[in-house]
């Protein structure tokens, strides 16, 4: 029986605990960072004045996790994170994060199922299937705004303690390359503005042919990112893997493998879904599921003060846990228990929120 839907986020917790305790000079690199973006006069720089303060999106993005990310990248430095977090934020509005790639705007790259999301590996991390065979001839900037949207949506549909993707490139049936600047330019983006981010990219089924490609590409991959690339993965009827050995080691108890077969597609990948990309049944199901998750964070995070520094793995718990019951009312208002407090409507109607698709 074909399957047209995305999957639900895992209620399992994937064996990850809290974040644990910094040491006490990651602490206070953490402390300079966030008393920085908490000031009470904190605007952006070179911004003009009325838009320099930090919008609510902007500060539900800027998590303890989000700047543990950052700080992790510059080896904590407190003064070059602060640098990169406001170059991130810059540029995320000027990329459209909150405002210009809406599911409408990115809808027309996204009817092949080029690029979809489906399943999560073994430790909990959405999986965004790309093929390249499905690319049109001409890529465009939709192209790039279609895969950082499901970048963001894959970060909808993080669990509790999951805080990277795994991307899934099957280059079967493929008769072309992307294009060098179009891969040079999704790598500066990850490497620069999602640092820590990618857990995972396997590339199957790749031509040897691509190699040369590959090799040009290399030189501007950080250490970081190459080590997450597995080409040519090992699929077979236990899953995925990333090398032989660890699939002919593979036992009930291994944790060796990446995916299991129920979260895998089975074209290209050997899986036991039988997934079929439908746009029409599969595009507004994704959409309605952020959005629906992303509304009940964004309540959790509310109540918790919403501010700069929350914690992500609180806000999460709380919504696997269904402490909350969220919803958005008709005029699109946020509401707990159908209910809003007269501050927080006030609030709302003040700073304009839109909750479709704010993004960590």
């Amino acid at each position: 029986m074909s399957v047209h839907l995305p999957l639900p986020v895992p209620t399992r917790s994937h064996e990850i605990a809290p974040p644990s305790a910094l040491s006490e000079k990651n602490q206070t690199s953490y402390d300079c960072v966030l008393e920085h973006f908490t000031a009470v006069d904190y605007s952006l720089p070179n911004v003009s004045q009325e838009k320099a303060a930090l919008t609510v999106d902007e500060k539900f993005w800027l998590s303890y996790e989000c700047l543990l990310r950052f700080l992790r990248a510059t080896n904590w430095n407190a003064d070059t994170t602060i640098k990169r977090l406001e170059d991130t934020l810059k540029w995320r509005r000027e990329f459209g994060i909150y405002d210009k790639i809406t599911p409408e705007c990115v809808e027309p790259e996204a009817t092949t199922g080029k690029a979809f999301l489906f399943g999560y590996d073994t430790r909990g991390r959405p999986a965004i299937y790309v093929s390249p065979s499905k690319v049109g001839a001409e890529e465009s900037l939709r192209t790039m705004q279609l895969m950082v949207w499901m970048a963001e949506r894959a970060f909808d549909l993080m669990g509790p303690g999951v805080e990277t993707l795994a991307l899934l490139v099957d280059y079967a049936d493929s008769t072309k390359n992307p294009t060098f600047g179009l891969c040079r330019s999704t790598l500066d983006i990850i490497q620069t503005h999602y640092p820590e981010r990618l857990g995972l990219a396997l590339v199957a089924h790749l031509p040897w042919l691509l190699n040369a490609f590959i090799a040009l590409l290399m030189p501007f991959m950080d250490p970081y990112t190459r080590q997450k690339l597995v080409f040519n993965p090992v699929i077979n009827e236990n899953g995925l893997f990333r090398t032989t050995a660890d699939a002919e080691a593979w036992d009930a108890d291994s944790i060796s493998r990446v995916f299991e077969p129920d979260q895998l597609i089975q074209e290209g990948w050997n899986g036991s879904q039988q997934f079929t990309y439908s746009h029409c049944l599969y595009w507004e199901a994704l959409v309605k599921l952020c959005e629906e998750r992303r509304s009940s964070m964004f309540v959790v995070w509310h109540r918790m003060g919403g501010k700069v520094g929350i914690k992500e793995w609180d806000v999460k718990v709380a919504v696997r846990d269904e402490t909350v019951d969220a919803h958005v009312d008709v005029d699109g208002a946020l509401t707990e228990s159908g209910q809003l407090s007269h501050e927080e409507v006030a609030a709302k109607q003040s700073l304009s929120i839109d909750l479709s698709f704010p993004a960590y």
